[in-house]
């Protein structure tokens, strides 16, 4: 070995360098960088060029300030002549615009904060009804902001903030004082339930953040799954974003029999509600476009009162934003029997293809599939095959032959054999053979049974509503994914009702079908996944190959398993990714209660903090004045739908020293 000997105070230089903080190369000239809009672009890339944090001094993040909200919901309650429990999910991802970030609280409640200390400035309480029960608990992912280009500085309302509240709500507050933008609607606010059927208080609402093209507030709506075939409808609307008026509606359910979608529907066209966009939208305001991820019809697991492919529903549709009409549509499964909404909005990215560049858009699915589609025209730019799928429904039921799947790799397992059962130990890997064993299989899209259908993915995905972060000078498509399988069974109806109902299960009537469904997870005596793991994982997927870069596993099991192992096996994730220019990719969306930071090119965790909960929710970053630090934030308030998940109200704000 070679020894070098350096002067003493070289010496001591080179010793503190190496064991203290990198020193941050801070540009005083740096200009502020906003998060104006959920995705940070009105095309949700989730994406920022702020490369401050790097790769080298990532390792050197610290906690900058907190901020607790106090909405915490956890309580029983009777709802519906039913014992529930009534529960928060800080999901929210905030803004940032005009020197003040804007976070949303699982009661709705609007608060303006200091960016770069967490101070309240102000407060907007639209009192929502604080009933027992909405179908997605009390969660609230966002906000969206406009600015009147008809308004001076100034002037009230000149940026407006929008929401749309669980009870029915489109809101619009001053985002200078948080005051009621009084022109419009009726004091700031317009009623979303107007012309909506609903049988049950709470079975229509909202949870994501409403998006704005041009002067159009765009809003769709979240919908109870599986009560009964006559849901509420799905319509999505466009209101004037100065004074909510109305300015159009589309149903994606085709109700016009002169729709050419119509024919695809061979009865309850009429009847049927739903299909409805309770994810995050996004836009093209260029080509004047909004991009929609809708859902399945009601009920979910039963089709037999909706025969037919159901055109719109489980489908990318691009509308013109001014007018709110169709202009192409894409559908990723025929005939949903799985709940397989697409949950999220597509992301707005640019491949090169065959020696062209292609502006297209990236819609992951619960499927665990990865469509690329061409934003003009909805034609997929990487192949989609129409793939031969199980057949053999319950009594009544209508399957399609076919099923479109890309020809480029799932980023989940599609089948699950009894061989492949997996456990702590023989006993509980025994348990989960036998279940396995006694379930109908056949990989995915197999429907559901009387017998039991193992669904894998489940119903929680693949990807869910945390979507995808485009890496653009990458060419790079982050994601994360869950890998957990389930269980479905119809029940008749009439045997259901002699039946005692088992602990463990979510059961569903699906009033007006002749059956009734239940599901749970499928987990051994330990409670833990049937399947290897990983349960939860990260990948980076090529935009112009579809071909998976990397994938790693995203969480551990530390908190959550019987012995506290900290091996990294990866938990479900929901909440999504954020990219920057510096190669680093940000992301929470774990059971544990972890937040964790990967270099984008290779997948290698680089650093992590652990939260007061975990945070299942979508990261920001920005540049609060020019010159300042760059802060990466995200809400950390755990998962009202998780039994091992703790409750939280955190805003928490990272920042190198």
């Amino acid at each position: 070995m070679k020894f070098i000997l350096f002067p003493g105070a070289a010496l001591l230089a080179l010793l503190l360098a190496g064991c203290g903080p990198h020193p941050i190369q801070r540009n005083p000239k740096a200009a502020a960088s906003e998060w104006p809009t959920y995705g940070n672009d009105p095309g949700s890339s989730r994406y920022s060029p702020l490369a401050e944090i790097t790769k080298d001094n990532v390792r050197d993040l610290k906690l900058a300030w907190t901020y607790h909200t106090g909405d915490i919901a956890n309580r029983g309650a009777t709802w519906n002549g039913k014992k529930v429990w009534a529960k928060s999910t800080f999901e929210d991802t905030p803004l940032f615009v005009d020197g003040t970030l804007y976070i949303a609280t699982p009661f709705n409640r609007i608060i303006a904060l200091d960016p770069e200390s967490g101070r309240e400035k102000w407060a907007f309480d639209p009192k929502i009804d604080r009933i027992a029960y909405y179908g997605d608990y009390f969660t609230c992912r966002g906000l969206a902001a406009w600015v009147d280009p008809q308004r001076q500085p100034g002037q009230a309302c000149r940026r407006a903030i929008y929401e749309a509240t669980q009870d029915g709500r489109l809101v619009a507050i001053d985002a200078a004082t948080g005051q009621a933008c009084a022109a419009f609607g009726a004091n700031g606010q317009v009623s979303l339930t107007t012309g909506i059927k609903t049988v049950i208080k709470g079975e229509y609402h909202f949870t994501s953040p409403p998006a704005v093209v041009g002067e159009v507030v765009i809003v769709g709506s979240a919908i109870n799954d599986n009560d009964r075939v006559d849901m509420p409808s799905g319509v999505v609307r466009g209101f004037n974003a100065r004074t909510g008026a109305l300015v159009w509606a589309w149903d994606p359910v085709p109700r016009d029999p002169a729709d050419p979608a119509r024919a695809t529907w061979q009865n309850g066209a009429g009847r049927t509600g739903a299909a409805n966009v309770w994810g995050p939208i996004s836009a093209d305001p260029e080509r004047d476009l909004v991009f929609l991820p809708t859902t399945s019809p009601s009920p979910d697991f039963f089709g037999g009162e909706r025969k037919g492919e159901d055109r719109y529903a489980n489908s990318v549709v691009a509308l013109r934003a001014s007018t709110g009409k169709v202009v192409w549509s894409f559908q990723a499964v025929h005939h949903d029997l799985w709940d397989y909404d697409l949950p999220s909005a597509p992301s707005l990215i640019e491949v090169e293809h065959n020696g062209q560049r292609i502006a297209a858009l990236a819609q992951p699915s619960k499927m665990g599939y990865l469509f690329i589609l061409d934003r003009d025209t909805g034609k997929p730019v990487l192949p989609v095959e129409e793939r031969p799928v199980p057949q053999g429904g319950v009594p009544g039921e209508w399957l399609s032959p076919t099923q479109p799947v890309p020809a480029s790799p799932p980023l989940v397992p599609d089948r699950l054999e009894p061989q492949d059962a997996w456990g702590l130990t023989g006993w509980d890997r025994g348990k989960c053979r036998e279940t396995i064993a006694s379930l109908r299989r056949g990989g995915i899209f197999t429907p559901p049974s009387l017998q039991g259908t193992l669904q894998y993915p489940g119903n929680i995905g693949g990807t869910n509503w945390g979507g995808v972060s485009f890496d653009r000078s990458r060419g790079l498509i982050v994601l994360n994914q869950s890998n957990l399988p389930f269980i479905v069974q119809l029940i008749p109806r009439e045997q259901a009702a002699h039946q005692r109902r088992e602990a463990g299960w979510e059961y569903a009537p699906m009033k007006g079908t002749p059956y009734v469904m239940r599901r749970r997870p499928l987990l051994s005596p330990w409670q833990l996944p049937c399947n290897r793991p990983p349960w939860g994982t990260l990948a980076a997927v090529e935009a112009g190959t579809g071909q998976i870069r990397w994938q790693v596993p995203l969480g551990t099991m530390r908190e959550l398993a019987p012995i506290p192992l900290g091996l990294k096996w990866g938990t479900p994730t929901l909440g999504g990714p954020l990219t920057t220019a510096a190669g680093l990719t940000f992301i929470g969306a774990t059971l544990d209660r972890t937040f964790r930071a990967f270099d984008t090119d290779t997948g290698r965790e680089l650093w992590q903090a652990k939260l007061p909960a975990s945070a299942m929710a979508t990261p920001i970053t920005f540049r609060a004045r020019q010159g300042g630090r760059q802060y990466v934030v995200v809400a950390a308030g755990g998962h009202g739908k998780t039994d091992k998940s703790k409750l939280g109200d955190s805003v928490m704000a990272f920042a190198l020293p």
